[in-house]
């Protein structure tokens, strides 16, 4: 099976580098070298294992806080094609090739081994449980005056956004970001001790979400996504026991019985990659804000001008603590806002960590302590680090964080 993965949009001219010898379509060789491509192309390398091509400006974590350029390498095949704002460069490409290259843009290649293998399984049953489910209504935006001065906005977001390829490479749908610097070895064994492994639930392999730190409690399919249930994306605490009650103490608090809540730093160095590195603090976080910063930032992110933000009221919490519902009242409108994402796009320059939060107003302040880092629902990259490092298989994370699913191999 080939992914078709999208790794560049809307440029006037495709520009890449090749380490070995590719062929386009119509047999024309080309060695080792620049090249600018100003219209479509498809080119095959000549030997897969040993030929790469390689994009200078690679652009990652698009409108997050680490989103900047860098240069990549690419094994599997290079299609340039024409799209509505220019040029698409599209990287066809094994799924096993892919994988391998996802759980090393994930997690750093040197983080433990049955993290890797978890990685694997979660990451190998993602991309083929989206490519199963098509184009099918993964992604909702309506903003909509409900009464006078009182505005409503709905969004979430799905991979189906893509219509030119399967899968971007960005966290918008999962990281890919070519060979690996280093450590490609321990990528590959994560795949090959997986190989044919998926997660499945009523015959069907699961859509397995995932993202970096939980903040003690995963939270549920629909509080991120459409209404709907997915009985392996539930709700689990991050840690021996039941799930506490979730209330605005337990998001200021610092419980130590919870796996993502590690001050392993040497495991964190192992396991994020070298951007990830600079977000510190992500179990509990804080950000404040002017209340004049924080009213031009919501009207100018959401399109509504409220005025002066008077409160941010949470009308809706998942069990995790994440606000699916949040009411931003103003001085010349209201705005009531979901789901997660949408949330905390508003709130940020980029992406609050997570909709986890409670405030504090404080005159011409206004404070908001957090937890976690993601949308919450299914792995805990953080916690199943820890799992791993402390001697947990991945067949035992893979349980945890998707209850009731079963691991299966299939041909």
């Amino acid at each position: 099976m080939k992914i078709a993965v999208g790794l560049v949009e809307n440029l006037p001219v495709v520009s890449v580098a090749l380490e070995g010898n590719f062929r386009d379509a119509a047999g024309k060789s080309y060695a080792s070298g620049s090249y600018r491509f100003t219209g479509p192309v498809v080119l095959q390398p000549l030997a897969p294992d040993s030929s790469w091509f390689v994009l200078d400006d690679f652009r990652i974590g698009v409108g997050f806080h680490w989103e900047r350029l860098q240069k990549r390498r690419f094994r599997g095949d290079l299609r340039v094609v024409d799209g509505t704002g220019g040029l698409t460069a599209i990287n066809d490409v094994e799924l096993e090739t892919y994988v391998e290259s996802v759980i090393a843009s994930e997690m750093s290649s040197a983080s433990p081994p049955d993290l890797l293998r978890a990685h694997a399984v979660v990451s190998r049953s993602w991309i083929v449980a989206q490519l199963a489910a098509g184009s099918g209504g993964g992604t909702f935006k309506r903003l909509r005056e409900v009464a006078s001065a009182e505005w409503d906005l709905l969004a979430w977001y799905g991979h189906e956004g893509h219509t030119a390829f399967d899968v971007c490479a960005d966290d918008h749908c999962q990281r890919y970001q070519g060979v690996p610097d280093s450590g490609s070895d321990q990528s590959r064994r994560g795949v090959l001790d997986t190989r044919n492994q998926f997660l499945v639930s009523g015959g069907n392999v699961c859509d397995a979400r995932f993202y970096k730190c939980c903040g003690g409690v995963t939270e549920d399919f629909r509080a991120a996504w459409e209404d709907r249930e997915v009985g392996y994306l539930v709700p689990v605490f991050d840690g021996p026991g039941a799930i506490p009650d979730v209330n605005d103490a337990w998001i200021r608090s610092n419980r130590a019985d919870v796996y993502c809540n590690t001050s392993d730093r040497a495991l964190l160095g192992r396991v994020f990659t070298s951007y990830d590195r600079e977000t510190a603090d992500f179990f509990r976080w804080t950000v404040e804000y002017a209340r004049s910063e924080l009213s031009e930032l919501v009207s100018r992110r959401s399109g509504v001008d409220l005025g002066e933000i008077r409160k941010l009221e949470p009308l809706e919490r998942g069990r995790s603590g994440r606000i699916v519902r949040l009411r931003i009242d103003g001085s010349r409108a209201s705005l009531t806002v979901g789901k997660e994402l949408e949330i905390r796009r508003i709130l940020s320059e980029s992406h609050l960590y997570s909709s986890a939060f409670v405030v504090d107003d404080e005159q011409d302040r206004i404070r908001l302590t957090g937890a976690g880092w993601g949308h919450g629902v299914g792995l805990c990259q953080v916690g199943a680090a820890v799992m791993a490092e402390n001697g947990v298989s991945y067949t035992d994370i893979l349980r945890h964080y998707y209850p009731g699913a079963e691991i299966e191999k299939r041909d």
